[in-house]
């Protein structure tokens, strides 16, 4: 084989494109990851991962807990005017940063053959039942499949003309590490004006903070400080956070422009993983879990297509489409309509009181926006 040939090109190294990558790798498909940052790094993530992924990531060869991960078993939520809430996790979670976990799934990748190049692609060209992948590097890549999991917002994404791309989306999310006290078993959403707050411990002791705001809302301050002190610290649990920890970051991260639209899990025959293929609103807090289970569906699937288990490449996405559909959907309804109500500034606190009322009903909704185990 060409070396620059493979039989799979991972678009994107997050933790659906590395996870996807080694799990086809483990059969014995020569595959590539094209990811335009070095490792390790910080990324904008709520860094809590619902239980349901273990499984899967130990057949991966992958336990988190030996890099320090924190066993996360109870959820708390607060309103903006400091009702509260809280709930034991049905299947529990655990507490990782993007920069440990990537790093790591990183490592283990290029342990289990992976090539992982670092540059920007470009482009992708379909034709003659193969892809061509043009670089920034003016390197070209083939491949018989690509899997697209290059994140919330790419370039492609305009390239591809995604219907998604052409509509302006009005969030912001900013992260921050700090260190001091916060119980390492909990995860907590905080909500304020015009947005929530994620809040858990991570392997090295941090405390993560992970908040998305309306960026109309958050404009109407002179800068980040500003906007904590005068919207933010109004829940007085962020309050607390913010006012007894210290920074650990130099700055905060930032992004913008995060869409919660829906998109396709298949564009221009290629299979799109992770937030490529669709996000859920960080209020149900499990993005994380979500792009590992989608790169288990997509590498089952292009694994049997390479076996002939699956016949054609239309079979293949067809199959995918539907299993991202069957797996997915009924959780992303759920969390547009969660993150819809506690939006509704009026409406959130009276939520809470219900749900106090009828404390069986947090678990059922947790479970709605969660899967089960995966079965390996």
């Amino acid at each position: 084989m060409n070396s620059n040939n493979f039989d799979v090109i991972v678009i994107g190294g997050g933790l659906a494109g590395l996870t996807s990558a080694i799990h086809l790798a483990k059969s014995d498909l020569k595959v590539l990851i094209i990811e335009k940052h070095s490792y390790p790094r910080h990324k904008v993530c709520g860094e809590y991962i619902s239980n349901e992924v273990l499984p899967y990531l130990k057949f991966l060869g992958f336990n988190p807990f030996e890099f320090g991960a924190k066993q996360i078993t109870r959820f708390e939520l607060t309103t903006h005017n400091n009702k509260k809430i809280q709930s034991k996790l049905p299947l529990g979670g655990f507490g990782m940063s993007r920069y440990e976990m990537d790093f790591q799934l990183y490592n283990l990748a290029q342990k289990n053959n992976v090539h992982v190049f670092r540059d920007t692609v470009v482009d992708v060209k379909f034709s003659d039942d193969n892809f061509q992948v043009v670089t920034k590097a003016n390197k070209q890549y083939r491949s018989k499949i690509v899997i697209g999991a290059f994140g919330k917002r790419s370039n492609l994404d305009v390239k591809l003309n995604r219907a998604f791309i052409r509509k302006k989306s009005p969030y912001l999310g900013v992260k921050v590490h700090v260190s001091g006290e916060f119980d390492e078993t909990k995860v907590a959403l905080h909500n304020f004006k015009g947005g929530y707050c994620g809040v858990s411990k991570v392997e090295n002791n941090c405390i993560n903070l992970c908040y998305i705001t309306n960026y109309d809302a958050f404009k109407k301050y002179k800068d980040m400080e500003q906007f904590r002190q005068s919207v933010i610290f109004k829940n007085d649990a962020l309050k607390a956070i913010f006012s007894s920890s210290t920074l650990e970051f130099q700055k905060p991260l930032t992004i913008s422009q995060i869409s919660f639209e829906t998109k396709r899990p298949v564009e221009n025959h290629m299979l799109m993983c992770g937030d490529s293929a669709g996000m859920i609103h960080p209020l149900c807090g499990n993005g994380m879990g979500m792009a590992i289970r989608s790169a288990h569906l997509a590498s089952n699937l292009v694994i049997d297509y390479f076996q002939n288990k699956i016949k054609t490449r239309s079979e293949l996405e067809h199959m995918y489409s539907k299993s991202w559909e069957k797996t997915f959907k009924l959780r992303l309804k759920a969390g547009h309509i969660i993150a819809y109500l506690f939006r509704q500034d009026w409406l959130a606190p009276k939520l809470l009181v219900l749900l106090r009322s009828l404390p069986f009903l947090v678990p059922y909704i947790i479970r709605m926006t969660h899967g089960k185990p995966i079965k390996i």
